[in-house]
């Protein structure tokens, strides 16, 4: 503190050094705050022991707001061509716009039948969908699948399940 000509008065005026420790220990928890908001799987250096800098820490963080940018940018062309596509549905005459957007998203319908279950899942041929996804999941909760099949009608994909419990 300095003390104000001859007054005899202090102001309450800190110091550089005291300005200087504390925009230091903003900085270190911004930083630290940063690191937070990361991703865990982006701050893990290539050799277990090793710790990344600061400057390693804040280079990362900007690759992977740059990736998270792209990708933005991405959802957002598909999200254009998407609303473009329905427009243009619903303009040709189409019957329902709700029924096209069905047509991208995947149905699941699951039965109970006692001791036994259906699994219905509808998607759309352009679709990445395992079918034995399905299968070890009933069969990690107990189930056996008795049958399965599916089958293509227009622009869908119907996968039917029967599976019974494992007693």
């Amino acid at each position: 503190m300095k003390k104000n000509g001859g007054l005899g008065q202090s102001t309450s005026k800190p110091d550089r050094k005291t300005i200087e420790k504390n925009r230091r220990i903003h900085m270190k928890n911004l930083c630290f705050e940063l690191a937070s908001l990361m991703a865990h799987h982006n701050f893990k250096p290539s050799k277990s022991k090793e710790i990344l800098s600061q400057q390693d820490q804040l280079d990362l963080a900007a690759a992977y707001i740059k990736q998270l940018k792209e990708r933005v940018e991405k959802l957002k062309e598909m999200k254009e061509q998407v609303m473009k596509s329905m427009e243009a549905s619903s303009s040709s005459g189409a019957i329902n716009t709700i029924a096209s957007v069905g047509l991208t998203l995947p149905v699941v319908e699951l039965k109970d039948l006692g001791s036994s279950i259906e699994v219905i899942l509808i998607t759309g041929l352009n679709k990445n969908f395992m079918f034995y996804e399905i299968i070890s999941i009933l069969e990690q909760e107990g189930g056996e699948v008795l049958s399965a099949s599916f089958s293509t009608v227009g622009g869908k994909i119907f996968h039917t399940l029967h599976a019974q419990v494992i007693e």
